[in-house]
């Protein structure tokens, strides 16, 4: 499947503006893998202070940008697309970081299940930029309903 352009994007997760961390999907294979693209430009409110004079994407949004493409594969992978239902983190391991992120880049973001349950999904990811790893993280989330309101 794909590639999703932002608005079906927007349609699978709840995760809007400055928190979107995705741009596209290019691919989307159901029950197995998702390679997803955020686009990161010099406009991004963080690099005004991650670093001023060397701007560098925090590790921890390129783990979120991971896992938001994650979130998308699942929502999916379930049918549950314009359900309500959210993607929660568990679990992060393994998180490794091997060259800075810096502006004008395309992140490939890819994500494929390690195993996948009605609520419970583990997950690998690799973030990519020139087809050479900048990052990577396995991770554990939950699907679950938003809170209530009240």
């Amino acid at each position: 499947m794909g590639p999703f352009d932002i608005g079906r994007v927007m349609a699978a997760l709840p995760h809007r503006y400055p928190m979107l961390l995705i741009d596209r999907v290019e691919s989307l294979v159901p029950d197995t893998s998702i390679t997803a693209i955020k686009a990161v430009t010099i406009n991004e409110g963080f690099f005004q202070g991650h670093f001023p004079g060397r701007p560098i994407m925090p590790g921890v949004l390129i783990v979120e940008a991971l896992a938001q493409a994650a979130g998308v594969l699942a929502v999916e992978s379930l049918g549950l697309a314009g359900s309500g239902k959210l993607v929660y983190f568990m679990a992060i391991d393994g998180a490794k970081f091997r060259k800075p992120v810096e502006p004008g880049v395309l992140l490939h973001l890819e994500a494929t299940f390690v195993q996948k349950r009605a609520t419970v999904c583990k997950f690998a990811g690799v973030a990519k930029v020139d087809g050479k790893v900048v990052a990577e993280a396995n991770f554990t989330a939950m699907i679950a309903d938003p809170p209530k309101a009240g």
